[in-house]
């Protein structure tokens, strides 16, 4: 009986003497020398290619949040409580991206539940919204220790997760608040001041910068920049049309 498929009529167990555990044998001891050497070589593991029901599969937040699980990617995790996903609608037409969490967000791993918190809850009734119909996230999953400014390794790391999650969500509009959170959106070194007062681009969705709540609790006179931010923001999420650049 034959039970080994043929290539152009040529039955492979035939090559080692009819004998199919000898055949699977030899095609053991050929992939262990294969591994073998790709592992002398440097190589760690073998891509698999995806299935094409695998391409179709549409990215949710859920499956995002699945496979950031208990991440260890970066240094920041050792100190951390809480994973700081996001929080709020799944099918926002607004996000609100920060830089990281702080103490409090930590804590309790929810996102801006602090001081700039409450701040950023009035920066979101002033667009005419609630805090459960956007949706709002971080650069940074973990917080960095004392509050200092993210790390390029923990960007590197960290910052595939907000681009999923923004694909997911595809909304109207992204307000970025803070430097961080502009120049990781817009591939930028140009400073808050530079980037504000403007609509950008990430992905197709349309980008407003701002002021980082947390600054505008050191620097109050600087919410007036802010209030032109948001009027610009309002054009975009109540549907008006707006040049970009």
């Amino acid at each position: 009986m034959r039970s080994f498929d043929t290539d152009g009529g040529t039955d492979h167990a035939n090559d080692f003497g009819g004998s199919p555990s000898r055949y699977l044998t030899e095609m053991a001891r050929s992939l262990r020398h294969y591994l073998s050497y790709q592992a002398l070589m440097g190589l760690e593991w073998l891509p698999r290619q995806p299935t094409s029901s695998e391409e179709r599969l549409p990215e949710t937040l859920d499956l995002i949040r699945a496979d950031l699980e208990d991440c260890k990617r970066c240094r920041l995790h050792s100190n951390r409580t809480h994973i700081v996903f996001g929080d709020g609608s799944p099918s926002a037409r607004l996000v609100l991206v920060g830089e990281g969490p702080g103490h409090e967000e930590d804590l309790q791993g929810r996102p801006f539940v602090g001081a700039a918190g409450k701040l950023l809850d009035r920066i979101i009734a002033a667009v005419g919204l609630r805090r459960d119909e956007v949706y709002i996230c971080n650069v940074l999953k973990c917080r960095p220790p004392g509050n200092r400014n993210p790390q390029p390794d923990e960007i590197d790391r960290c910052g595939p997760f907000l681009r999923s999650q923004l694909r997911a969500i595809r909304p109207q509009a992204i307000l970025a608040l803070g430097s961080f959170a502009a120049q990781f959106l817009l591939s930028s070194q140009q400073p808050i001041s530079r980037l504000r007062n403007r609509v950008h681009q990430f992905d197709g969705i349309a980008v407003v910068p701002t002021y980082h709540p947390a600054y505008l609790l050191r620097n109050p006179l600087q919410k007036r920049r802010v209030w032109e931010d948001l009027q610009l923001l309002l054009s975009l999420v109540r549907g008006k049309e707006v040049a970009t650049r």
